[in-house]
């Protein structure tokens, strides 16, 4: 009995001495942004629609007041709502700094110190550059407030212990600014920008390992496990090619929501081209298409 007590006393210490150094762990904020820089609202609302802000933030279906919060979100973990994004300074983003707005889209790290889930695409928003960050908070800047709170999110423990999620980064969790490949057109360094940054196309065209972590060596393979039980189809060179989708199919899909034999696209994508890329300019359609079509194993 006594070795079953002293057994035991120990995992509970080892236990208590794990979870404080999980508390006492810091978490990597990045690297400052540039304060000097003066961000532009009308190409940061660009941004914000290349980057599915409006989409996921409105609650469309229920009549939402714009970025004042959005739909569950559901997956195997629970149901993920996005927060209130107006300049509320109470239920929004209104009493942020542009530091502040650069560390939860870069870094996911709220201004409190606390982790996002990853079900908000921070780890695509670190390619973005400290124009591009103050492009999109300017914009934000003038969004009228909404006093409305965003509902609670619905996890299932243990993922609902926002702490364990610093284990969750330290694993997947690879930011990197966006670096232009020099051997390559700028047409295509466009394309390659916005499919790995804003547009987050690996977020539902990647699968996802138990913990929902991207499945790197399958990128852009296809996913059977989407929000509310969607699937996506592979988006490599080859599979594109394979079914019918040339440069000119593509920016008609991503446009008008039409797939090549004239059939909608629906479900996620559907909306996906409804609230972002339907507003995207021919020019970063074609510069999708390029890169899409020409894209290199392990980008």
């Amino acid at each position: 009995m006594r070795r079953i007590i002293v057994a035991v006393g120990t995992l509970v210490l080892a236990g208590g001495a794990g979870l404080a150094a999980l508390l006492a762990w810091p978490l990597d904020r990045g690297p400052a942004i540039d304060g000097t820089v003066v961000g532009d609202p009308t190409r940061g609302a660009y941004l914000a629609r290349a980057s599915g802000c409006i989409g996921c933030h409105t609650d469309f279906a229920n009549g939402g007041p714009p970025l004042a919060g959005g739909p569950a979100i559901k997956t195997s973990f629970g149901a993920f709502r996005a927060p209130n994004i107006t300049t509320d300074k109470e239920h929004g983003i209104g009493s942020w700094s542009l530091g502040d707005f650069a560390t939860a889209v870069r870094r996911g790290v709220s201004p409190d110190g606390r982790p996002y889930y990853p079900a908000f695409p921070y780890e695509f928003y670190a390619n973005l550059s400290d124009q591009d960050v103050a492009d999109l908070y300017a914009a934000f800047q003038t969004v009228a407030p909404v006093a409305r709170p965003a509902p609670p999110q619905a996890i299932a423990f243990p993922f609902s212990f926002r702490p364990g999620l610093k284990l969750w980064r330290a694993w997947h969790l690879e930011p990197r600014r966006f670096a232009p490949d020099p051997s390559r057109s700028a047409e295509w360094n466009r394309g390659a920008f916005l499919v790995r940054g804003p547009g987050h196309c690996a977020a539902c065209h990647t699968p996802r390992n138990l913990l929902g972590g991207l499945v790197t060596s399958e990128a852009y393979a296809g996913s059977r496990d989407l929000p509310g039980g969607d699937r996506s189809p592979p988006i490599t060179p080859t599979a594109l090619s394979e079914a019918g989708w040339d440069a000119d199919a593509i920016v008609t899909g991503l446009k008008l929501g039409v797939t090549p034999d004239g059939d909608a696209l629906g479900g996620t994508m559907g909306e996906v081209v409804r609230d972002s890329t339907s507003f995207l300019t021919d020019d970063d359609l074609n510069a999708i298409a390029t890169y899409l079509l020409d894209r290199e194993t392990g980008e």
